[in-house]
C-alpha cells in the first residue's frame, strides 16, 4: 500500500513525462512517414533514371535527416524517466515493459543507424539499387522502432502474457507472443504509424503548395504533391479503418475510456455516436444532470461500432462506477450472477489482494506453508483488481471527461478533413488545375500545424482517457511514482521545457532555411 502520497510530486512527474512525450511526438510522426515517401520517390528515380527525381528525393531526404536527429534526442530522455520518476512502475513491470524497449534499441535502432549512413552519404559510392535498399531499410527500421514502443504502451492499456511473482512482488513475462500480438497492440501500431504517414503527407503537400504560391521549383512541387497526396489519401483512409479497430478494442477493454470519449454518463441500448456536442462543465458523476448543453448524434452508431450490434448496451460513467451490468448485451437484472463489479467492490477486492500478498510474504518468512498457500490462493483470486486498492474513492477511477471528449472529436474531425484535402489536391494536381487555386494552396500550407494537433490529440485520448491507470487495473499513477523530492522534478521540468523549446525552435529555423533554399541543384523550374 502507498503510505503517504505527495500529490505535487505526482502532478509534476506526470507533467514532466507529458511535456517530454508531447515534444518527442512532434518529431516522430514526420520521421515515420517521410522515410517512406522518400523511399517511394527514390524508387521512381531508380525505375525511370530521371535525374529530376533524384533531386526531389535528396531534397526531402535532407528535411527527414534534420527531423530524425532531434527526434532521437528527445526519445532518449523520455525513456530515462522510467527509471528516474517512475521507479516503482519500473520495478513492478520492468521485466515485461523493458523487453520491447530492449528489442527496439538492439534491433530497430541499429537497423536505422546502419543504413541511414548509406542513405545520406552513399550517393555515387554504392549502386543505385543498394542505395535504394538502404533507404527502404531505414524507413522499415524507423517503423520497427515505433512497433516495439507501441507494443509496450499497448501492454499498459491491456496487460496480457504475464504472471505475478509474489516472492519478488513483480510481474514477469509468461508469453512474449501474447504481448506482441495483443489485439490492442496490433491496432495501436497500425493506427499510430498510419497517423505518421498522414502527417508526413500533409507536410510534403503543404511545403510543395508554398513553392507553387511562390512560383519556385514548380516541377518538384507538382511531383511531390502527386506522391504525397496519393500516399496521404490511401493512408488516411487506412487511418480511419484502424481508428475504428482501435475504438472497438477500447470498448471491449477500457469501457471507461470509451464513456469519456463520448461524454456518456448513463449507458443505454442503441447508444448514439456524438457527431458534435458541448458538454456541461458543471456535470458531475451521479448528479443526474444531462451531460450535454447541446449535441447532435448518429442514432445507434456507438453501439454498432463498439459491439458490432446496433442495439447493444453501452455502459456510461455512472454504470461503470456502480456496476451491475453486462456490456454489449442486455442490461442484466442485479439479482443475476454475471454482472460487472462496482468500483467500490473492486477497491475492496484490491485491498484483499494487497493484504494477501503481505500475509504470503510474512508466512514465507515464518515458513508457515499452510498459511502461505491460503494467502497465495486469496491473492490469485483477487489479483485482477490489485491496483484498485490504491484508489481513494470510486470517483478517482474517472478520467478527465471534457479533455478526453474534445480531444477525441477534434482528432476525428481533422481526420475526415485530411481525407477530403488529399482527394481534392490529388484531383486538381493531376488535371493541372491546382496551381490556379491559390486559396487551396494556402489552406494546404496552414494544414501543417493542424495535422500535428490531430496527432497530439490522439495521444491525449489514449493517455488521459485511461487515467488514473499507468497499467490498466493493476497500477494507478500514484503508486508508480518514485519516492523523490518534488522540487527536483519541478526544476528538471523547467529545464526540459527550455531545452526542448530551444530544440524545436532550432529545428524549425533549420527546416525553414532549408525549405527557402530549396533543392541544391534546383532553379526556378
Amino acid at each position: 500500500m502507498v503510505e503517504h502520497v505527495d500529490l505535487s510530486l505526482i502532478d509534476w512527474s506526470r507533467a514532466q513525462f507529458a511535456l517530454t512525450a508531447i515534444y518527442h511526438w512532434i518529431f516522430v510522426p514526420l520521421t515515420l512517414g517521410l522515410a517512406f515517401i522518400v523511399a517511394i520517390m527514390e524508387t521512381i528515380y531508380v525505375k525511370t533514371g530521371n535525374p529530376e527525381w533524384k533531386q526531389i528525393t535528396k531534397f526531402w531526404m535532407t528535411l527527414f535527416g534534420i527531423n530524425f536527429a532531434i527526434g532521437v534526442a528527445t526519445g532518449i530522455i523520455l525513456e530515462f524517466q522510467f527509471g528516474t520518476n517512475w521507479s516503482n512502475y519500473s520495478w513492478f513491470v520492468g521485466d515485461i515493459f523493458g523487453a520491447p524497449l530492449a528489442i527496439e534499441g538492439i534491433m530497430a535502432f541499429f537497423l536505422e543507424s546502419t543504413f541511414i549512413a548509406v542513405m545520406f552519404f552513399g550517393w555515387d559510392k554504392v549502386s543505385k539499387r543498394f542505395h535504394l535498399a538502404a533507404s527502404w531499410l531505414t524507413a522499415i527500421g524507423a517503423n520497427l522502432s515505433a512497433l516495439w514502443i507501441l507494443v509496450a504502451n499497448a501492454w499498459m492499456q491491456f496487460p496480457v502474457g504475464m504472471h505475478f511473482n509474489p516472492d519478488t512482488a513483480r510481474n514477469e513475462m509468461a508469453d512474449f507472443w501474447a504481448v506482441l500480438f495483443s489485439p490492442v497492440a496490433v491496432n495501436k501500431f497500425l493506427h499510430t504509424v498510419s497517423s505518421g504517414y498522414v502527417t508526413a503527407s500533409v507536410f510534403v503537400v503543404g511545403i510543395s503548395a508554398w513553392y507553387l504560391l511562390k512560383k519556385r521549383h514548380i516541377l518538384l512541387a507538382k511531383r511531390s504533391i502527386l506522391v504525397a497526396s496519393i500516399f496521404g489519401l490511401v493512408t488516411s483512409l487506412f487511418l480511419a479503418f484502424t481508428g475504428d479497430g482501435s475504438a472497438y478494442q477500447v470498448s471491449q477493454k477500457q469501457p471507461m475510456k470509451l464513456a469519456a470519449m463520448e461524454g456518456l454518463y448513463q449507458g443505454k441500448h442503441g447508444a448514439g455516436l456524438v457527431a458534435f456536442g458541448i458538454l456541461d462543465p458543471s456535470k458531475q458523476q451521479g448528479d443526474g444532470k444531462e451531460p450535454f448543453l447541446f449535441k447532435i448524434e448518429f442514432p445507434k452508431l456507438l453501439s454498432f461500432l463498439g459491439y458490432r450490434n446496433p442495439d447493444a448496451f453501452v455502459p456510461g460513467v455512472d454504470n461503470i462506477i456502480n456496476g451491475g451490468y453486462k456490456p454489449g448485451f442486455d442490461h442484466v437484472n442485479p439479482a443475476e450472477k454475471v454482472l460487472t463489479l462496482s468500483v467500490e467492490e473492486k477497491i475492496r477486492r484490491g485491498k484483499l489482494a494487497v493484504a494477501a500478498l503481505a500475509s504470503y510474504r510474512d508466512a514465507k518468512t515464518a515458513k508457515d506453508t499452510t498459511l502461505s498457500n491460503k494467502a497465495l490462493t486469496d491473492l490469485n483470486l483477487n489479483f485482477p483488481w490489485f491496483g484498485y486498492a490504491y484508489l481513494n474513492s470510486p470517483q478517482s477511477a474517472i478520467p478527465n471527461v471534457p479533455l478526453t471528449f474534445y480531444s477525441f472529436h477534434l482528432m476525428v474531425y481533422l481526420g475526415m478533413y485530411f481525407i477530403l484535402l488529399f482527394a481534392v489536391v490529388l484531383y486538381l494536381n493531376k488535371n493541372d488545375k491546382l496551381e490556379a487555386q491559390r486559396w487551396l494552396l494556402w489552406i494546404s500550407v496552414f494544414t501543417i500545424p493542424l495535422v500535428y494537433l490531430a496527432s497530439e490529440a490522439g495521444w491525449v485520448v489514449a493517455e488521459v482517457g485511461r487515467q488514473p491507470w499507468v497499467i490498466q487495473d493493476l497500477m494507478p499513477v500514484l503508486a508508480a511514482v518514485s519516492k523523490i523530492d518534488a522540487t527536483s522534478v519541478i526544476i528538471t521540468f523547467w529545464l526540459f521545457a527550455a531545452v526542448f523549446t530551444v530544440l524545436l525552435i532550432a529545428e524549425m529555423m533549420i527546416m525553414i532555411k532549408q525549405i527557402k533554399l530549396g533543392p541544391k541543384d534546383g532553379g526556378k523550374k
